[in-house]
């Protein structure tokens, strides 16, 4: 029976020392008709692993549904990597960060009365255990033990930063062995002292994440991980996007250097990313330190395989490097082509909001302010309407706008409100009896730090001319 083990110095393969070089790969963030053609993308840069995180929020839209048809195949996409000779890591969460719209956390969990979030908490756990007897068989009957691609699999995900429960880490424990999961089981945190020591327990083999100063973070985590092989589970070789910010990227040349380092030092590796893919419809997450920032819907990540599928000079950078350290298929994946030039025969044609809401399903009469999850809208748009009698200049104010509120008097545009500004008012001009449209937009919910399961929506009282 094949086996994969922790040894006192490294992994190990079937008894024998094995370096780890993996590239993360998101199946949710690809179109599964690409799935193969990045996966053997990513063997031919030299990588003998993917890593892929498990999106709870992709799977079960509602309790009680888990679905996986389409892009949601799992099973599939880890038998692909399996058909291209290679390994797989996988990280269930429930918790991924990740970029991803709440952190991977589906909306319906926070309308849970009594619910607690990643502690062991009962209404909390019985959800998450739910979720994961049904996402981790699918990964149980792919591991190497049985045959299968999955040589590790990673419980939580930066705890550190976050909390502190250990109760919670140890249920999470049982829940996976008690689902059949017999090989190791990874902890990662960022390269801090305190985080590592916060994120694992003695019984998990922790790993780190960072992006630079390789042979630095592997001393600090080899003081809470003082046996068994190192391991960057994310070593950043770009960074993500916010709308209004600059495009992130990194000189190949010094990333290469950084994995070089890490490598030599007899570590092993998850580049984050190989291939980002794409934050597809309404499922990027957002950042809230102070100011609300959402990701873009590219999640290209400056990653050595861009977007589209092709090489980068990143690409060819770390083949380089990887070649030192392993045998290198003599292919290579392919460069990018100029795009095709198109032309419209039938010229541009719009269609107003106003006709598009014509006929309209779905209007909620109520004398509240619902928030987007109170009506089940769980990404997207969020129309609210009432009749108003404006004398004279007034001013709507919300106690909160999550995150952009666009204002209309019998549609025509007024102004806009916006939670990156910390907006939360206007003011009407004197139109005597109107319509009042306000559209909200959820521009992703935030995937780390204490808003994460925040409400979406007009969050209120809803005030103007200062009376509800």
């Amino acid at each position: 029976m094949p086996t994969f083990e922790i040894g006192e110095r490294d992994f190990l393969l079937d008894g024998e020392p094995y370096q780890v070089l993996s590239g993360a790969l998101h199946y949710f963030r690809v179109h599964p008709d690409l799935w193969a053609d990045r996966i053997r993308s990513a063997r031919l840069m030299g990588l003998n692993t993917i890593e892929t995180y498990v999106a709870w929020n992709v799977h079960s839209p509602e309790r009680g549904v888990f679905d996986t048809t389409g892009q949601r195949d799992l099973g599939r996409f880890l038998d692909l990597v399996a058909e291209q000779g290679m390994h797989a890591i996988v990280r269930p969460g429930p918790y991924i960060c990740a970029e991803w719209d709440n952190g991977g956390f589906p909306a319906w969990l926070f309308r849970t009365p009594g619910v607690g979030v990643r502690r062991n908490e009962p209404v909390y756990m019985a959800a998450v255990g739910e979720y994961l007897q049904q996402v981790l068989p699918i990964v149980a009957e792919r591991q190497v033990t049985r045959g299968g691609p999955v040589i590790a699999v990673q419980v939580e995900n930066e705890y550190g930063a976050y909390g502190d429960d250990t109760d919670y880490l140890r249920a999470l424990v049982d829940i996976t062995r008690g689902a059949g999961i017999d090989v190791p089981l990874l902890t990662c945190d960022q390269a801090d002292d305190t985080m590592l020591e916060r994120g694992g327990l003695p019984e998990l083999h922790r790993t780190a994440t960072f992006g630079s100063r390789s042979a630095e973070r592997l001393e600090v985590l080899r003081r809470h991980q003082p046996t068994g092989p190192l391991m960057c589970m994310e070593f950043w070789d770009g960074w993500f996007d916010h709308w209004g910010a600059h495009h992130h990227t990194t000189d190949p040349a010094a990333s290469a250097h950084d994995l070089d380092e890490l490598l030599a030092a007899g570590a092993s590796v998850n580049v984050y990313m190989f291939h980002g893919g794409t934050n597809a419809g309404f499922t990027n997450g957002a950042n809230d330190k102070g100011v609300y920032q959402p990701t873009v819907t590219s999640y290209d990540y400056d990653a050595p395989l861009a977007e589209d599928g092709t090489r980068t000079p990143k690409y060819d950078a770390f083949r380089e490097v990887l070649g030192r350290f392993t045998a290198l298929p003599e292919q290579s994946a392919p460069t990018r082509t100029p795009a095709p030039t198109l032309t419209l025969t039938q010229g541009r044609r719009t269609v107003s909001l106003w006709d598009a809401l014509d006929g309209a399903t779905g209007w909620v009469d109520s004398h509240e302010l619902p928030t987007h999850d109170a009506i089940g809208v769980l990404g997207g748009f969020v129309l609210h309407r009432t009749p108003v009698e404006l004398t004279a200049p007034t001013v709507l104010a919300f106690a909160e706008v999550r995150d952009r509120a666009q204002v209309f008097l019998d549609g025509r545009p007024v102004g806009v409100i916006d939670r990156s500004e910390h907006g939360t008012s206007l003011t009407l001009p004197a139109v005597g009896h109107a319509r009042l449209d306000v559209l909200v937009e959820d521009q992703g919910r935030v995937n780390y730090g204490p808003r994460i399961g925040e409400p979406k929506g007009l969050i209120g009282p809803a005030l103007l001319g200062g009376c509800p």
